[in-house]
C-alpha cells in the first residue's frame, strides 16, 4: 500500500497553517499551542522545538510524549472522513488534530474542545 504524502510533510510547514486558520477565526497561536499539547502531551518548549527541528509528521507524532487517553473522545468529520472511523493510527491523530484545530477557529469553549468537562457517564456501583 501506497504511504499518505502527509505523513513525510515536516510539521514546521503544516503548523503556520493551523495558525492562521485560527487567528483569522480570532483565536490565538496560544491556544493552538495548547490543544496541541493537551494532545500529544508536549510542553510548549518541546512544540517549539520540535517545529525548528523539522520534523515530519510521523516523527512528531511518534515522539509524542502521550497522546491523551481521551483522544479517542474526538469524534466528527474532517474532510468529509469521520474521525473515529479512519483505521491507519498515524492519520487518525493527524484527523483529531485537524478536528481540535476545527473546533478551535469555529469558537467552540476550550473546556470542550479538551474534552475536559466532566463525563456524564454514570460510574458503575458496587451493589448488586
Amino acid at each position: 500500500m501506497v504511504e499518505h504524502r502527509i505523513f513525510s510533510m515536516p510539521f514546521g510547514r503544516v503548523y503556520p497553517a493551523y495558525v492562521n486558520k485560527v487567528e483569522r477565526k480570532g483565536r490565538s497561536k496560544s491556544d493552538l499551542d495548547r490543544i496541541i499539547c493537551w494532545l500529544t502531551g508536549y510542553t510548549a518548549e518541546e512544540l517549539s522545538q520540535q517545529i525548528a527541528n523539522g520534523c515530519d509528521i510521523r516523527t512528531f507524532f511518534a515522539q509524542a510524549p502521550a497522546m491523551h487517553p481521551n483522544a479517542a473522545l474526538i469524534t466528527g468529520v474532517v474532510c468529509g472522513v469521520r474521525v473515529e472511523e479512519v483505521e491507519d493510527p498515524l492519520m487518525q491523530q493527524i484527523r483529531w488534530l485537524d478536528k481540535l484545530v476545527d473546533e478551535l477557529a469555529k469558537g467552540r469553549a476550550m473546556e470542550k474542545i479538551l474534552r475536559s468537562s466532566r463525563a456524564s457517564v454514570p460510574v458503575p456501583s458496587d451493589s448488586q
